[in-house]
């Protein structure tokens, strides 16, 4: 393991929880010591909050490392990875945090290793600050069984701000390194489908967003679905699911007290058809969460990998500098128009 420590700017560019979780990982998959400072230091609640402390506690606990600053609103944290292991293990934000960002942080270091892991994660699944559970299963997770990893998840509960109280399992292998990305073309659409979801709320709620997916998409009944699910308090998400042949998007509304339905649904109408228009096969969340496998194809092997993505947003550009300076990849942004953009990353 590499001595010298990586010192990362917390406060750089988009400056938000990516950072931390991107440099958790990548630590942990490189054994490399992280110092990182000013984490969220921008954000009207600075520093480390719960679900940033349970990825913390999480990668810690996959790779042994040694911690200091693992404490609510921590400014600087630092960590030092040991051996990466595998097994069964379960974590828990605590609160109705993302627990699908979790997930994404101990991914790296567990599929980078040869072994076997079945983890539970519970918390929030359908949170407005972060992609719902079906877009990991719809769309993140298809991508990289396409780059030959090994995974797959399965929802237990769903778990709504502000109660939480959510659960989804992942099974891995990991061990193979992901091939390069070459999503160049979206391909023609397969299919479409609404999934309106509440929890402890009146079922016309989803009916009501149902309506306006078909009047604004003009999609059929067949392809709109109300689903009631359990969960520990009241919650509303509809999910707007494409699948073309180059992969799928979901496009994402989530219910709060005081907004209308229609107005949830037609924001959630509003983001699917801009991605249509761009004709992309990359939306703005899987741009984001591409660039570590792309490196790590880079970084393997030495390939290059591209896609054509909706316009990269600060989010992505900042994921792609902390990146960099764990792995010798270096990423290129490209515009093509207002709309769209070509991402690569090739080796440094």
């Amino acid at each position: 393991m590499s001595s010298e420590t990586i010192v990362i700017d917390g406060s750089q560019g988009e400056g938000g929880g990516q950072v931390l979780r991107t440099s958790l990982a990548l630590s942990a998959v490189t054994g490399v010591p992280l110092r990182i400072t000013n984490i969220r230091s921008r954000r009207r609640q600075p520093g480390l909050m719960r679900q940033h402390l349970a990825a913390v506690r999480a990668v810690s606990e996959v790779c042994g490392a040694t911690v200091r600053g693992d404490e609510v609103r921590s400014l600087e944290l630092e960590f030092t990875p040991g051996p990466i292991t595998h097994g069964d293990r379960s974590f828990k934000v605590g609160t109705a945090g993302s627990a699908t960002l979790v997930c994404q942080t101990v991914l790296w270091p567990l599929l980078a290793t040869p072994g076997r892991s079945v983890i539970s994660f519970e918390g929030g699944t359908h949170n407005p600050m972060a992609p719902p559970f079906e877009f990991l299963q719809r769309v993140f997770l298809p991508h990289m069984r396409r780059l030959g990893l090994d995974i797959a998840a399965t929802l237990e509960q769903a778990g709504f701000y502000p109660a939480g109280g959510g659960r989804f399992v992942v099974e891995l292998e990991g061990g193979y390194p992901p091939a390069p990305v070459e999503l160049h073309g979206r391909g023609e659409i397969l299919s479409c489908e609404a999934l309106a979801f509440v929890a402890n709320l009146p079922n016309h709620i989803a009916h009501r967003e149902l309506a306006v997916v078909q009047r604004d998409l003009n999609w059929s009944p067949e392809q709109c679905h109300a689903i009631e699910l359990d969960g520990r308090g009241p919650g509303n998400a509809l999910c707007l699911i494409v699948k073309a042949e180059a992969g799928a998007e979901v496009a994402t509304g989530f219910g709060e007290k005081g907004l209308l339905a229609e107005l949830v649904a037609e924001r959630a109408c509003a983001q699917l058809q801009a991605w249509l228009d761009a004709d992309v096969p990359v939306g703005e969340h899987l741009a984001d969460q591409l660039l570590i496998p792309m490196a790590l194809a880079a970084a393997a092997d030495g390939q290059a990998s591209s896609f054509v993505s909706t316009t990269p947003t600060l989010h992505a550009r900042t994921n792609a500098q902390v990146i960099a300076r764990f792995l010798p990849v270096e990423f290129e942004f490209e515009p093509i128009d207002e709309r769209r953009g070509w991402v690569r990353a090739r080796p440094r």
